[in-house]
């Protein structure tokens, strides 16, 4: 998230996005299925212009200084995203030119960004409202990397998650998992530990309240229940394509804690 880390994160999009357009290049791709639930490789490259392409009006309000439109809300991104990435109608050579270049012109975006910028400037996300300009690296970073497992998982070929994409998205599945508790849960107070694996692991505190859910690094033993990834196992858990990972200790309140969650 620092900026110290933004040449590493830029060059991993880059490369799971350089792999996903290979796969989705090929004659026979367009319209085979992928992990995604009724949509096609040529509506994830769909969905992958109108994320980006969203982006770009989102920087034009910050750096204009006109007011954002309110926040969407992530409860409706599952319908409307996947509305939107259906609704071109153009081949799929148009459409492979068009991402390259969306993906060109997001580059030079996020690469631009100064030091003061990375963390400072307020970028209003369609979904999320007012967010840092980091967070949309890490969403091209999710829409490139989740996306890519997307169309392999589709093949129905054995297939892994990137350790770098894994790693580097490690943190945001907190924000994501903070972000996306259910409306009707249940939020009487707990705690749990959340233990990942992997070059960056570590383990971390996670509390549930009436205010929602809180996390900080911390020992994690006297907890009552501990969830285990690696970090391929967490990603894909927290965005709904997999239900992976241990726990020992309370198995009942860790499969509480994993049920506050609706899926994006």
């Amino acid at each position: 998230m620092t900026y110290a880390g933004k040449d590493t994160i830029l060059r991993v999009v880059r490369n799971d996005a350089g792999q996903m357009f290979e796969l989705a290049e090929r004659p026979t791709a367009w319209d085979a299925p992928t992990a995604c639930e009724n949509w096609q490789v040529k509506d994830v490259i769909g969905h992958i212009v109108d994320t980006t392409e969203g982006y770009f009006k989102a920087f034009d309000i910050a750096r204009s200084g006109a007011e954002a439109p309110a926040a969407y809300g992530l409860v409706g991104m599952h319908e409307r995203a996947g509305q939107s990435a259906k609704s071109f109608e153009l081949s799929q050579a148009e459409m492979m030119a068009r991402a390259r270049a969306d993906l060109d012109q997001m580059m030079g975006l996020l690469e631009s960004l100064t030091e003061e910028e990375w963390g400072g400037l307020m970028v209003p996300h369609f979904y999320m409202g007012p967010v840092p300009a980091f967070i949309y690296a890490a969403g091209q970073l999710m829409d490139y990397g989740v996306h890519t497992w997307d169309i392999r998982q589709g093949s129905g070929q054995a297939h892994v998650l990137s350790a770098d994409t894994a790693d580097l998205l490690v943190p945001f599945m907190f924000i994501i998992w903070q972000s996306t508790i259910r409306p009707d849960a249940d939020l009487s107070p707990f705690s749990i530990g959340v233990r990942v694996s992997g070059r960056n692991g570590g383990d971390t505190r996670v509390s549930i309240g009436e205010q929602g859910m809180t996390y900080e690094p911390g020992d994690v033993s006297d907890l009552p229940a501990v969830l285990e990834f690696d970090p391929g196992s967490m990603v894909l858990t927290a965005f709904g394509r997999v239900n992976g990972g241990t726990a020992s200790g309370d198995q009942a309140l860790a499969n509480r804690f994993l049920n506050l969650f609706y899926r994006i």
